[in-house]
C-alpha cells in the first residue's frame, strides 16, 4: 500500500527534528543524516534503531566509579592489574574515555557526572560527592587525582574536592596546566593530556 505523501513527510520532519535536538547536530546536519537513513538498507536502520534501544535498556552506572558499564562493576574497577590506591576523579563518562585513549592512566576513576554550578544551580548535593567520600574513607587510597575541566565551574568543583579530601590524609593533585582553560577533557588531543597526567601537580 502506497504512503500517504503527507504522512512521509511528516515522517522526516520528525526524524530531522529529533535529530537537530542532539549536541553537535544543526539542522542542516541532521536534515543530511535524515535522507541517509531514508537511502540506507532496511538492515542498517534495523540495526542502528536495535542498537539505540539497547544503549537505553542495558547500560548502567557502575556501583564503584559511576561510569556507564553493562554490568554492575565497570572493566575498569573489575581490572586487578589496575592501581586501586590512585583514583582520577572527572565529571563524565567520556573524559575517561579520553584518558583511557591516551593509555598514560593505569588507577581507577570517580565520575560525579557534573561539576558544581551555582549559576546553574547545581551544588555539591546534585554530583557524586558524597559517594566519593564514602569510597575514600572505606579504601586504602594513597592519590586523589582532580580531573575536573579547566572551567571555571570545573575549578570550583576542584577546590572544593581539595578542601574536603585534604584532611583525609590522602595526596591531592590536579591534571598539569597545559590543558587550555575553556577545554573539556573529552576534546583535548593526546598529547596535552599525556603531558597534563605526567604532569600533575599537588593542590
Amino acid at each position: 500500500m502506497d504512503k500517504n505523501p503527507e504522512e512521509s513527510t511528516d515522517s522526516i520532519s520528525c526524524l530531522i527534528q529529533e535529530l537537530s535536538s542532539l549536541p553537535g547536530i544543526g539542522p542542516k546536519s541532521a536534515q543530511r543524516l535524515t535522507y541517509y537513513l531514508l537511502r540506507a538498507p532496511e538492515g542498517q536502520v534495523r540495526s542502528l534503531a536495535d542498537a539505540l534501544l539497547s544503549l537505553r535498556q542495558k547500560t548502567k552506572l557502575c556501583t564503584i566509579c559511576f561510569n556507564i558499564s553493562d554490568t554492575d562493576r565497570c572493566p575498569i574497577c573489575c581490572n586487578s592489574k589496575r592501581d586501586a590506591r590512585v583514583i582520577c576523579i572527572v565529571e563524565q563518562p567520556q573524559d575517561i574515555l579520553a584518558l583511557e585513549h591516551v593509555g598514560a592512566y593505569h588507577g581507577l576513576y570517580h565520575v560525579l557526572h557534573g561539576a558544581i554550578s551555582p549559576t546553574e544551580g547545581v551544588g555539591t548535593e546534585d554530583i557524586r560527592i558524597k559517594e566519593l567520600l564514602s569510597r575514600l574513607k572505606n579504601n586504602q587510597i594513597d592519590e586523589v587525582i582532580i580531573g575536573t575541566n579547566p572551567t571555571m565551574e570545573g575549578e570550583t568543583t576542584a577546590m572544593y574536592l581539595n578542601k574536603v579530601i585534604s584532611p583525609l590524609g590522602i595526596k591531592v593533585t590536579r591534571l598539569a596546566r597545559g590543558l587550555p582553560f575553556g577545554t573539556e577533557l573529552e576534546y583535548a588531543d593526546d598529547l596535552t593530556l599525556t603531558r597534563a597526567m605526567e604532569g600533575r601537580q599537588e593542590f
